[in-house]
C-alpha cells in the first residue's frame, strides 16, 4: 500500500468514530493533552495547509515554503476550531483529507523537490509518509483512548 494510499485510509478510521459519544470525543485522551475532537482538528488543519500551500508547489526542482512553526500552527487551528461541533470537524477533515489526496495523486511521480532550505529531496510518497506516520501516531493515542471507554 502506498503512502497516499494510507492517508486515504484514515478517511474511514475517522468516519468510523463519527457515531461515539460526543462527550468521550470531546474529553481530553490523556490530562493536559488534546481530546480526540481537537486531534481531528489538527490533522484538519494541517491537510488544507499541504493541500493548499504545499501540494501546488510539488514539481520537479520545486522548493516548497518552510513549514510553519508547529506548536503556533496546532493552536491557531484548534482556537479556530472553538465552537464548531465533533461532527463537523469530523465532515470538514474528510472533506479536506480527500481533497488532499487527490492532489498528491496528481503530482508526477518522478518530480523531486524541497522544502524551505533543506538539501533533502521529496517525492510526493516520501512526502505523504510523513504525514501517513503522523496520522498512525495520532490513530493509537485514538484508539488507546478509544480502548479506555
Amino acid at each position: 500500500m502506498s503512502n497516499i494510499q494510507d492517508l486515504e485510509k484514515m478517511i474511514e478510521n475517522v468516519e468510523s468514530i463519527r457515531s461515539l459519544n460526543n462527550k468521550v470525543l470531546q474529553e481530553p485522551i490523556k490530562e493536559g493533552k488534546w481530546s480526540i475532537r481537537e486531534i481531528i482538528g489538527h490533522l484538519y488543519g494541517w491537510d488544507h495547509f499541504n493541500a493548499e500551500e504545499m501540494v501546488p508547489l510539488m514539481k520537479h526542482e520545486g522548493r516548497l515554503p518552510e513549514f510553519p512553526d508547529h506548536d503556533s500552527f496546532n493552536a491557531q487551528v484548534i482556537q479556530g476550531l472553538e465552537g464548531v461541533s465533533v461532527e463537523e470537524i469530523i465532515t470538514m477533515f474528510i472533506k479536506e483529507r480527500r481533497k488532499l489526496v487527490e492532489r498528491l495523486k496528481n503530482v508526477d511521480p518522478n518530480a523531486r523537490f524541497s522544502i524551505g532550505t533543506g538539501k533533502r529531496r521529496f517525492s510526493q510518497e516520501s512526502f505523504a509518509r510523513i504525514f501517513a506516520s503522523h496520522d498512525n501516531d495520532h490513530l493509537k493515542q485514538i484508539q488507546q483512548k478509544l480502548g479506555e471507554v
